[in-house]
């Protein structure tokens, strides 16, 4: 249910950006619905929301890159429409992402002019007023680089400012700022917040996105909440504190009815100690028992997959052991893993959980083509058997398991991806977002199978970005922040508030 936005100001200037009822629709999934927004010149605006709010969506819709179901967008007052990508640079709007494409085979020049270099009277590249121009950038947000320079000779701090003044190469009105700290360190964060207070003075209206509430406390004038694809609040920065909202942020009310479970776990089946990557994520243990489900809840960066694609062999840890069942085993590839009884149901199941040309059936028996075949040969009865077992106990609605993957809808493709891995009869198996982009009625078939695999005592890990999913599910969570465990929450202690604080690290 969406709530009133307050009374704002009247002393404020007129929003230079504004949506007005903003809907978004995809095939079976509400993104956005009837959503608001205002960003003021010389004012940062935070947009604050869990994962799944709305907020990725929202970016794209006001770069260009998808066009609105529902509702106006209005700069300055009048209404107006954003075809494409370019047009919305043209209207003045630009965005910095938190991973923006370069390119490092060209200078800082090219890169931050690519696609509107300026040109002389013939149509060729003018070289000398790109790099007084882009001079002028870099110079204009305190980054003492040559742009001349190849792109590859830069560390990363340096390619984040070129990114940034690639953004700010268009006359831009309104700057988005997508999680633009997720890639620096302290000095450079600190540096960033110049770079906004420059901006605001330049009288830019900045959309600020960021999950750590000392940025945005920091840096806020106003906020905006967004809950499941709604508008919840807005205001003045000044007038909340972190609790209230933390608040809004997770307030939804847990009406969402999830399976009965007995929570007493059995044996320990699993054990992770002192599991390191040099980038993604340092000295995670943590023991799992038969029948349990075992929640990881973090925000966007906290390593949880990548922790996941370690124990499955994908990546290598570059320290730590795992047990299973007792018995110290090595992991270095996917096929370790499920010899060992470990099988992984990745967030990406379009890319990586499945081959989407290929029949149900073929991708429900791929990794057991052992069970299927004699003397080398593939029995075709036996692998529609075997497919049928899985699909009927996930209820996969499908015309056919002969139809391509691919047809189906993004729930019951997802039903296929776990049929596949239970069907190689696995002891514990990691579920990474198992009802991302899912409806309602498929979640609930997700999670009553996932009940019923416990009390069976197979033993799940399940990755979630959702509330409500983790605190319903879980027997215990995991909070991860920035690569570590920072909590370890159950019974009554595991609720959204104590979730949300320990991720941002309130």
């Amino acid at each position: 249910m969406q709530m009133q936005s307050p009374a704002l100001a009247s002393a404020d200037a007129v929003p230079v950006l504004a949506l007005d009822r903003v809907t978004k629709s995809f095939p079976g999934v509400t993104a956005l619905d009837q959503v608001t927004l205002a960003l003021y010149p010389g004012q940062v605006t935070a947009l604050v929301g869990e994962n799944g709010a709305g907020k990725s969506t929202l970016v794209k819709i006001l770069t260009g890159i998808y066009q609105p179901s529902d509702g106006t967008i209005k700069v300055d007052g009048a209404d107006i429409r954003f075809p494409t990508a370019r047009d919305a640079t043209r209207a003045g709007i630009t965005a910095i992402h938190q991973e923006t494409v370069l390119f490092d085979e060209l200078s800082v020049a090219e890169n931050i002019f690519l696609g509107h270099a300026p040109r002389t009277r013939l149509g060729l590249i003018d070289w000398r007023t790109m790099n007084s121009r882009a001079q002028d950038i870099l110079t204009g947000i305190g980054a003492h680089l040559n742009p001349e320079a190849k792109l590859r000779d830069l560390g990363i701090a340096n390619k984040h400012l070129v990114a940034i003044a690639r953004a700010l190469s268009v006359d831009a009105r309104v700057v988005i700022m997508d999680e633009p700290t997720a890639a620096l360190s302290h000095t450079e964060i600190h540096e960033l917040y110049e770079l906004v207070e420059k901006l605001k003075a330049q009288g830019k209206a900045i959309l600020f996105i960021s999950h750590k509430f000392d940025e945005i406390f920091r840096i806020a004038d106003r906020y905006t909440v967004f809950r499941d694809g709604q508008f919840i609040s807005e205001g003045h920065i000044r007038d909340i504190d972190e609790s209230d909202l933390v608040k809004m942020m997770v307030g939804r009310d847990m009406d969402q009815v999830f399976p009965p479970r007995d929570r007493n776990p059995g044996a320990q089946v699993m054990s992770v100690s002192g599991l390191c990557h040099p980038t993604e994520f340092d000295d995670i243990s943590f023991d799992l028992g038969r029948g349990e489900i075992l929640g990881f809840y973090g925000l966007v960066g906290a390593g949880r997959s990548e922790i996941m694609q370690a124990l499955f062999g994908i990546t290598r840890p570059s320290g730590g052991t795992v047990t299973i069942d007792g018995a110290a085993i090595t992991i270095t590839s996917p096929a370790d893993a499920i010899a060992a009884g470990l099988v992984y149901v990745p967030e990406d199941r379009g890319h990586q959980g499945a081959i989407t040309p290929l029949p149900i059936f073929q991708n429900v028996t791929l990794p057991s083509l052992g069970r299927t075949s004699r003397n080398g040969f593939l029995r075709l009865a036996e692998e529609f058997d075997l497919a049928r077992e899985y699909t009927q106990r996930l209820d996969l609605r499908a015309a056919s398991l002969d139809a391509e993957l691919g047809t189906l809808s993004g729930g019951n493709q997802q039903k296929v991806v776990i049929a596949k891995w239970l069907a190689t009869q696995p002891k514990i198996i990691i579920l990474d977002e198992p009802t991302k982009g899912i409806d309602i009625g498929s979640k609930a078939a997700v999670h009553a199978f996932m009940a019923e695999l416990a009390a069976q005592g197979l033993a799940v890990i399940m990755v979630s970005s959702e509330i409500p999913e983790v605190v319903g599910m879980s027997d215990r969570v995991i909070v991860m922040r920035e690569g570590r465990m920072v909590a370890e929450l159950s019974g009554d202690d595991l609720t959204p508030e104590k979730l949300v604080r320990q991720a941002a690290g309130i």
